[in-house]
């Protein structure tokens, strides 16, 4: 059951940075003058793109790491100090540079398919979701591991798509007060992730502090 925990933990850690609830009003925006299957195809090229990107994450995470000379420790350190920024960027509510800049806004709506950029990239699957995916990849090299984490961003995938289907409903009744709250909420859950990999990745670059961890 303590295995399954860990599971449960990586799809509450990745929901909560990918943040598919914050991302509806950016979608809203994008997507007011195409008719609804287009918004249907782009919520499901969205949700595949965000599977494609982690999952290469997962399996190339650790070789890109390798080839540059970073350690996961390091990478554990510097990948919480990211989703740390992050969440508190979302306990406030504000805009976060890191997933998307004005610049980038500003081309994507020119584009006539907003999918893949900025809506996958960097908004749903940015630096955060892949740092948690690369460190949580770490944990075990056996390949049943691998699989499930897999199947957890597959779910992550469907999981995105469906609030992006929904968007409009879910925009409506939720209001603006009531994603700011749920945004929140995540930022928390994300900043306490953080605590979690930066705490790891200092007990491993010095274990004479005896940091104790789950």
């Amino acid at each position: 059951m303590e295995a399954w925990n860990e599971y449960i933990k990586l799809f509450a850690g990745l929901f909560s940075v990918a943040d598919p609830i914050g991302a509806i009003p950016f979608f809203i925006s994008l997507t007011e003058n195409p008719p609804r299957h287009e918004r249907l195809r782009s919520a499901w090229v969205c949700a595949l793109a965000v599977a494609v990107v982690l999952w290469v994450a997962l399996f190339g995470g650790e070789t890109m790491l390798w080839l540059f000379g970073i350690g996961i420790p390091s990478f554990q350190i510097a990948g919480g100090i990211l989703i740390l920024l992050m969440g508190i960027n979302m306990l406030r509510v504000s805009s976060d540079r890191s997933r998307q800049t004005p610049e980038e806004r500003l081309e994507s709506t020119h584009k006539e398919s907003i999918a893949v950029v900025p809506m996958a990239i960097p908004l749903l699957s940015g630096p955060g979701a892949i740092s948690t995916v690369i460190v949580y990849a770490h944990r075990d090299e056996s390949w049943s591991h691998y699989v499930l984490v897999a199947c957890v961003i597959a779910t992550l995938a469907v999981t995105v798509f469906l609030a992006l289907l929904m968007a409009g409903r879910i925009a409506s009744v939720l209001g603006r007060t009531g994603m700011n709250v749920v945004t929140r909420v995540m930022g928390l859950i994300i900043a306490s992730v953080a605590v979690e990999f930066i705490a790891k990745g200092v007990g491993s670059l010095f274990p004479g502090l005896g940091y104790i961890g789950g």
